[in-house]
């Protein structure tokens, strides 16, 4: 792959900046939860798009940890808030008290 492909696959779901749906999910994820539960609060019902377009990237960036790293798509498996995402969440709402 040529660099730019590089670049472009580690920009997926993250871009510039966060989207709506990805700030909810690291909202909700300061206690364990479960992708169904992530899934209903922002309105998706396809699991793979959701893993893939909000999920990993959010894992990528070190937002969000599964609880079961080595067994991704377990029906046990929970998404939990990591110290760099609760210092985005913080960040984030600095930015909404400045407008």
């Amino acid at each position: 792959m040529n660099q730019l492909a590089d670049e472009k696959k580690h920009q997926v779901g993250t871009k510039l900046a966060l989207s709506g749906n990805q700030v909810e999910v690291l909202d909700k994820c300061k206690e364990d939860c479960f992708i169904v539960d992530l899934m209903q609060l922002v309105g998706r019902s396809d699991r793979t798009k959701f893993r893939d377009q909000v999920l990993k990237p959010l894992i990528e960036e070190g937002f969000l940890l599964m609880t079961i790293p080595d067994k991704p798509t377990s029906s046990k498996q929970k998404y939990r808030l990591t110290d760099k995402g609760k210092a985005m969440l913080k960040n984030l709402r600095k930015k909404d008290t400045k407008k």
